[in-house]
């Protein structure tokens, strides 16, 4: 596929108004992205677990209107949020080729999230995924010719990338790569759901959520991605992370939980690596960040456990173990690990199939 393919030639412009509304959750990344190229298309693959409870809820209402400009209003948690707007008016401009009615139509856009925005939990990415099914679903029902499912679902995720790159990972599940790779089936436009095989001990995999700190980071992830240009490590790390997506194959096959934990908790504190040593250099880690991992390195070497941790681009931990160690790993987390999360507060979560149609 290329880009050009997902350009809608033909559509019907008599539809005066709707309204749809979609759910789409959030993704953790096993194999993290770090640094992107033009069109928001990545410097390396990543793989991840789609997530089920952490999730954005959008609902698009679409208005006929006569003038040709971008126009629609933003709701977050049910009030009017202009912060928004900036980064949804430079979605609209990139995607604009690809769903020419935009301009036809006035849109209030009320999303809403089930987890804290901007703290490191992919807010981004469900956001921008929810948004891209609602589109899609208008581009369902104005066009001329039958949209497959998968026609569908591969523009969705087309265009969420082009709002936020990990978005395209938040479309299906339960894992999804996005980014060219000699190991998968892969494209750098869209994320793909992961074919290879999996084995049992990956199923219901358990993702609870340390909410460290529940506030804004400091540095974005769009400004961290642009300092990989020019990093003096970038060029190793792109290659870590295509041998990285090798092996995790491998194990997400033979059921190696060894092999998973020492490869997702490498690609964590790499991912944070290339962040204190970019320039300008920056910690989105927090000290209770570091005292969760030794709490979690010490209970998994007394415990003969595999549970082991991840981290997105902020403070919070993801805890990931498999669902046989579900009541003991969070006995642990109760007792030992939620005293360092801003008001002791937790997400338990699991690895989940992708968005859900609400209303249409």
């Amino acid at each position: 596929m290329k880009a050009e393919d997902f350009i809608l030639k033909n559509y019907n412009s008599s539809v005066e108004s709707g309204s749809v509304k979609w759910e789409s959750p959030s993704n953790i990344a096993l194999i993290k992205y770090w640094g992107k190229k033009e069109n928001q298309i990545p410097e390396n693959p990543s793989i991840s677990f789609t997530l089920s409870n952490c999730k954005t809820i959008t609902k698009l209402t679409y208005t006929k209107k006569e003038t040709k400009d971008f126009s629609f209003d933003v709701y977050f948690e049910g009030e009017q949020n202009e912060a928004f707007k900036p980064k949804i008016q430079t979605f609209f401009e990139r995607i604009e080729a690809y769903v020419p009615f935009l301009r036809e139509y006035h849109f209030k856009i009320e999303t809403s999230n089930t987890f804290p925005h901007s703290s490191g939990i992919a807010s981004s990415a469900s956001g921008m995924s929810a948004l891209a099914l609602c589109l899609m679903s208008i581009e369902r029902s104005l066009s001329v010719v039958e949209v497959t499912d998968k026609a569908f679902y591969q523009k969705a995720s087309f265009l969420a990338r082009l709002g936020s790159g990990s978005a395209c990972r938040s479309i299906e599940g339960e894992l999804v790569v996005w980014g060219q790779n000699e190991s998968t089936e892969s494209s750098d436009l869209y994320g793909i759901k992961f074919e290879g095989e999996v084995h049992s001990n990956f199923n219901n995999y358990q993702d609870t959520i340390l909410l460290v700190d529940k506030g804004e980071k400091q540095v974005s992830s769009t400004v961290g991605h642009k300092l990989m240009f020019g990093h003096p490590f970038a060029q190793q790390r792109f290659a870590q992370a295509h041998d990285n997506l090798a092996k995790l194959k491998a194990v997400l096959a033979s059921g190696d939980l060894q092999g998973f934990v020492k490869i997702v908790e490498s690609e964590a504190l790499t991912l944070h690596a290339m962040m204190m040593t970019s320039m300008p250099y920056f910690i989105l880690m927090k000290p209770n960040t570091l005292e969760i991992i030794n709490k979690i390195w010490k209970y998994r070497e007394e415990n003969n456990s595999n549970v082991c941790f991840t981290l997105d681009a902020g403070a919070n931990v993801h805890v990931l173990y498999p669902e046989n160690e579900k009541e003991s790993v969070l006995k642990f987390i109760n007792n030992e690990l939620a005293d360092y999360c801003q008001n002791g507060h937790f997400i338990t979560d699991f690895v989940g199939n992708g968005a859900q149609l609400i209303e249409n």
